[in-house]
C-alpha cells in the first residue's frame, strides 16, 4: 500500500540546490540526481518502515549513487520528508530541521 508523500519546502530547496550544483558539474547529472531522489521517495512511500530510525521517530534513507540522505517521518498514511542532506555535513544541521 502506497503512502502519500509530502515534501517540506526546505527539503524541496535542498533538492533544487543539489540539482543546480550537479547540473553545473555536468549537463544531465542533475537529472540523474533527481531520478535517484525520486526513486528513494517512491520506495519510502511503498515501505516507510523499511529504513532505520536515526533520531527519535525520524528515519533515514540513502540516495543511490549520490552522497545524500533523505530524512523523513511516517505518520499514519503520510510520509513527511523534512530534508535531503549531503552526508558529509554536520549531523547537527539536519537534526535542527526536524520538528
Amino acid at each position: 500500500m502506497a503512502n502519500d508523500s509530502v515534501i517540506a519546502p526546505e527539503a524541496a530547496k535542498d533538492i533544487d540546490d543539489a540539482y543546480g550544483w550537479y547540473e553545473g558539474q555536468r549537463p544531465g547529472l542533475g537529472e540523474e540526481f533527481l531520478g535517484c531522489v525520486d526513486a528513494v521517495i517512491q520506495a519510502i512511500g511503498r515501505m516507510p518502515e523499511l529504513y532505520s530510525k536515526v533520531h527519535k521517530e525520524y528515519r533515514r534513507a540513502l540516495v543511490r549513487r549520490f552522497p545524500y540522505a533523505i530524512f523523513y517521518e511516517h505518520i499514519a498514511e503520510t510520509v513527511m520528508v523534512y530534508c535531503v542532506f549531503h552526508t558529509s555535513r554536520n549531523p547537527q544541521r539536519w537534526r535542527r530541521r526536524l520538528p
